[in-house]
């Protein structure tokens, strides 16, 4: 039996592990001191806490725990390395790379930036009918840079449309011209392997809550060893977090983020294929039952170009919005949390070359840890059913008007 409603939007956020909550917990109502209290236990257990936690993010992520920044979220971490970066008094230059499929938590300080007068470059990407959509060249970005760029910012994995950039090309290319590299990583940690090194990355900024963790707490790692980047803080007030992020640490929240991301990474060997082969038996079945169904972004057989548990799937004939709301047992959505209230057509589905009406007829889907396979037949026959009763009264309606 099906429990309803069913969740399928785990790239808005994930339901927190009950593993995650268990060791939460005891930092509500037991270990409860402030981190900054130095003069007692209380203080103490928290401190080692919070200490532990950075020192299993930073493993996980291939850092030093020198290099983690605790935030509220990768949007303020986004902030932080963009704006940190730009208000430097004697910053290195005047110019920023990033892409326009970029979330808006990147693209919208970069537009402050570029009223403030910095001179920001935003990247094209391949388009939606080659097997590389999505995806940006290396070589655009050895293109674009200049004497006097100051960062570049690529995000990871796609939001809406799961693609996966290749970034340690990209990190090779702005090392060979001094040029720091920063990343929006928040769909990608906890799902795919993320090392900093690896990826050879000055800045990533991720979220506890796109992991099975808690809202409320993220992360900035930044590069200490070989070049060190440094940032104006956004937040001033005690000097916390290296003087980079003032005010009162979040233990609850800093414990749930190392044991969500400790979780992740223990099951990821086997969470992923079973997510890559739940997400094909989602759009195989969408693509065998409904007609006109179109896949947007990178295929689905290669797990190098695409997020294992993303689909992001456009239904002909039929609005997004309304067939969203006339599926009330089915959690989705039609692109970002974050602009949901903005009525303009997704700019990720836009940069790929999808027309307006198709764009407004896309739904994305976030398969996560708790999704079944009965879930998924559950979201196939019910999708199946709206579209085709959807379809029917538009056709009813077109030949009224006629």
């Amino acid at each position: 039996m099906i429990q309803t409603p069913v969740y399928m939007d785990n790239h808005a956020t994930t339901r927190v592990d009950p593993r995650v909550v268990e060791a939460m917990l005891p930092f509500f109502s037991q270990h409860y001191g402030n981190p900054g209290s130095t003069s007692h236990s209380f203080g103490w257990d928290a401190a080692q806490a919070v200490d532990a936690a950075r020192e299993s993010i930073a493993s996980a992520l291939g850092a030093d725990p020198k290099e983690i920044i605790f935030t509220s979220g990768a949007t303020e971490s986004n902030n932080l390395a963009l704006r940190g970066l730009a208000d430097r008094p004697r910053r290195r230059g005047n110019h920023i790379i990033s892409v326009k499929t970029e979330h808006k938590a990147v693209l919208d300080p970069l537009m402050k930036l570029g009223r403030r007068g910095l001179d920001v470059t935003l990247l094209e990407v391949q388009p939606a009918s080659g097997s590389t959509a999505g995806l940006i060249d290396p070589q655009q970005v050895a293109d674009a840079i200049r004497d006097d760029t100051l960062l570049v910012s690529v995000m990871l994995a796609n939001n809406e449309i799961g693609v996966i950039q290749p970034l340690a090309e990209i990190s090779a290319i702005c090392r060979a011209r001094g040029v720091p590299l920063h990343t929006d990583a928040t769909q990608a940690v906890g799902r795919i392997p993320v090392n900093v090194d690896e990826l050879g990355l000055d800045m990533l900024s991720c979220s506890a809550h796109k992991l099975y963790g808690p809202k409320g707490i993220g992360v900035l790692f930044v590069r200490r060893r070989q070049a060190q980047v440094r940032l104006e803080p956004l937040i001033e007030g005690g000097g916390q977090e290296r003087g980079l992020r003032s005010g009162t640490l979040n233990p609850p929240g800093i414990v749930g983020f190392s044991s969500a991301l400790v979780l992740c990474e223990s099951e990821m060997a086997t969470e992923g294929p079973r997510l890559f082969d739940l997400r094909n038996r989602l759009f195989e079945g969408l693509s065998a039952a409904i007609s006109d169904v179109g896949l947007n972004g990178p295929p689905l057989n290669d797990a190098t170009l695409r997020l294992p548990g993303n689909l992001n799937c456009s239904f002909a004939y039929v609005d997004g919005e309304a067939l969203m709301m006339s599926m009330r047992d089915l959690a989705v959505s039609s692109g970002s949390a974050c602009t949901s209230t903005n009525p303009e057509p997704s700019h990720v589905l836009r940069a790929l070359g999808i027309s307006d009406d198709l764009t407004r007829a896309s739904l994305r889907f976030g398969l996560g840890r708790f999704n079944t396979a009965e879930e998924v037949d559950f979201a196939i026959e019910l999708l199946a059913d709206t579209v085709q009763r959807l379809r029917k009264l538009s056709s009813m309606a077109g030949r009224r008007t006629c």
